[in-house]
């Protein structure tokens, strides 16, 4: 096991979220936490009967990173958000997806009402949450629908208004009866304002009022009474704690917290997708010229989202840059939709935005020196590629390799790194169609001419046809070859068949299999065997290695575990198994009759009779 006791030293006595992750980067575990210290610290003492499963996954365990929220509520849904995402090995997931509540408030209705939810929906509805205490919220919704006397039935109004007797709550004065038309549709959306106005913030009218009819009801000796607003009153400020992490559905954003010192700053962006903070990057500069926030604000969006493809609705600063409009503009153009820069001033965006900046304080005083060593291994090694090269605005770095068995199974990997680290999402393998044998070039060929004629369609600079919805669409700014001269030849063919111009490098090897140099533009290119640019080339070859042999196992794991079955139509798992589990070998299915095999559950009369009838014909093949 590692040694974490310097990073463990420094971690807050916070509350917060820490994840822990393997040696490639996968997320192993997400855990809340009261005091981030002394829980992450617990993971890594010794002899203390954690069982084996945890100690399983302590010892894969390569590095963590935390997240400080302002409480333990906040903790607990932004844990529960990121474990729904990434749903990590060690996490126990809930097979029925249970989630925390909220308060939905039909605003798209003409008369509305306050409703109970598990999930967050894109329709015209308000939502509030979520909460951590599903009671609190039932407790909450009916004490609002009581005070402002909202309907709580199902009825389509106003098209059912008279068709039927008002219900009981209306008779005991908890509705004012819109079914009836008792209440005009402007009177009724009072009533909702104020109750929308409770759920946005303004807790303390009715906090105050409950406490108050409860020391009444207590001096009276009424306690049933005055226990009854107590626990009312309990539930309402149990609903009341702020919320940052879940906004409105649909909503994405990201939230960029910038903290500073004499040298460095420290830029921390939270990435809100659908409403939820889903997660989060943090990146380093050295801020040599000591501009304003607003300049390094500007400098850093302007390089950020430069290279990566998907850029939300809204950007959130602190302070904003000062060329703001222009930026926009730049931005709404490369997104393809309208992006706002926005500087929030009060309520939950301005929290979420002081959160972010406190978590980026946090890593600025406590892993400076630890960030400045991952720039140098990501950033700082793009940096000396391109300078080998002589090119500059390298964000995306594509790599494929080939694998095969003396011909058999022939596959092609893609690996993508952007900005000198792994997006494994963009990850692709090819299984190679058109090759029999062993013959790289042409396996190579193939892949590459299906990955760039994907991303071209997807673009739409050609005919869609069959090739959509795979995820090519963003481009690489370098592609890389595992081998020399003779590779890079079949990828500028290829490019040049589909009128791309994207540069190419090989990778070329020495005698024992391992990177020597880069060959670009016909000529080989010497490398620092010893540099961050070197040793995050070797990482990629490695990786588009990897992807590849993998893949390759599988196809081949899964080709010897295939059987005579599979080659008859209607026979799939559940029905292999059923007859595997009857008569054990194939040789005792091919002697049963039709109404043996039909006797099964699992096989109808027709299957049965396909069954027999492959394997006499395959007898009479074999004479």
């Amino acid at each position: 096991m590692k040694d974490f006791s310097e990073e463990l030293n420094k971690l807050p006595t916070r509350p917060g979220v820490y994840i822990m992750r393997d040696e490639s980067d996968t997320i192993l575990y997400v855990g809340k936490a009261v005091n981030l210290r002394n829980r992450v610290r617990s993971y890594f003492r010794k002899n203390i009967g954690r069982g084996p499963a945890i100690d399983n996954m302590v010892e894969k365990i390569d590095h963590f990173e935390y997240i400080v929220t302002d409480s333990e509520l906040e903790a607990l849904v932004l844990e529960n958000n990121l474990i729904k995402e990434h749903s990590p090995k060690y996490n126990t997931l809930l097979k029925d997806d249970k989630t925390y509540p909220y308060i939905k408030v039909t605003t798209g209705e003409d008369y509305p009402r306050i409703l109970f939810s598990r999930t967050m929906k894109r329709d015209h509805a308000r939502y509030f949450g979520p909460y951590s205490s599903a009671q609190a919220v039932k407790d909450t919704i009916e004490l609002l629908n009581r005070i402002y006397k909202l309907r709580t039935c199902n009825r389509k109004l106003p098209a059912d208004i008279g068709l039927e007797r008002p219900c009981l709550n209306f008779h005991i004065g908890q509705c004012t009866g819109p079914c009836q038309g008792y209440v005009n549709k402007d009177e009724y959306r009072k009533q909702v304002e104020g109750a929308l106005e409770f759920l946005s913030g303004n807790y303390a009218p009715i906090i105050k009022d409950l406490e108050e009819k409860m020391e009444i009801a207590s001096e009276e000796m009424k306690f049933e009474e005055a226990a009854k607003y107590r626990d009312l009153a309990a539930s309402v400020k149990s609903v009341a704690q702020k919320q940052k992490i879940t906004g409105n559905v649909g909503d994405d954003r990201d939230v960029i917290g910038i903290c500073r010192d004499d040298e460095d700053v420290v830029i921390q962006i939270f990435f809100i997708r659908d409403g939820r903070l889903m997660g989060r990057e943090h990146y380093h500069m050295t801020d040599t010229l000591r501009g304003s926030e607003a300049a390094v604000s500007g400098d850093f969006i302007k390089r950020f989202y430069s290279g990566t493809p998907f850029i939300p609705s809204e950007i959130m600063v602190r302070n904003g840059p000062e060329d703001l409009e222009l930026i926009e503009n730049w931005l709404t153009e490369k997104a393809g939709h309208k992006v706002k820069i926005v500087i929030p001033k009060i309520g939950t965006k301005e929290k979420l935005l002081e959160m972010s900046e406190e978590n980026a304080r946090i890593i600025l005083h406590n892993d400076k020196e630890k960030i400045k060593r991952e720039e140098a291994r990501t950033l700082g090694a793009v940096e000396e590629i391109e300078k080998i090269l002589k090119t500059d605005g390298l964000v995306r770095m594509e790599a494929f390799d080939i694998s095969n068995t003396s011909g058999f199974e022939n596959v092609a990997s893609m690996v993508v790194f952007e900005n000198g680290i792994p997006k494994r999402s963009d990850y692709r393998k090819f299984k190679i169609k058109s090759v029999d044998g062993p013959n790289d070039y042409a396996c190579m060929k193939e892949a590459l001419t299906r990955r760039f004629t994907h991303g071209l369609a997807e673009s739409g600079q050609i005919p869609e046809g069959t090739h959509s919805g795979t995820g090519f669409s963003h481009l690489p700014d370098l592609l890389l070859m595992d081998g020399g001269r003779g590779q890079v030849n079949i990828a500028l063919e290829v490019l040049d068949a589909l009128g791309l111009e994207i540069p190419v490098c090989g990778m070329v090897k020495d005698d024992r299999h391992r990177t020597r140099g880069l060959y670009y533009k016909n000529e080989e290119l010497p490398i620092d065997t010893k540099s961050e640019g070197f040793k995050l080339i070797t990482r990629i070859q490695d990786e588009a290695h990897r992807f590849a042999i993998e893949y390759h196992k599988s196809l081949r794991s899964k080709s010897q575990t295939r059987s005579l079955l599979d080659d008859i139509p209607g026979i799939g798992p559940a029905r292999k198994k059923a007859l595997m589990k009857k008569y054990h070998t194939i040789s005792d299915i091919a002697q049963a009759t039709e109404e043996e095999l039909s006797s099964l559950p699992e096989i109808p009369e027709d299957v049965a009779k396909r069954i027999c009838s492959y394997f006499r014909e395959l007898r009479d093949k074999n004479g």
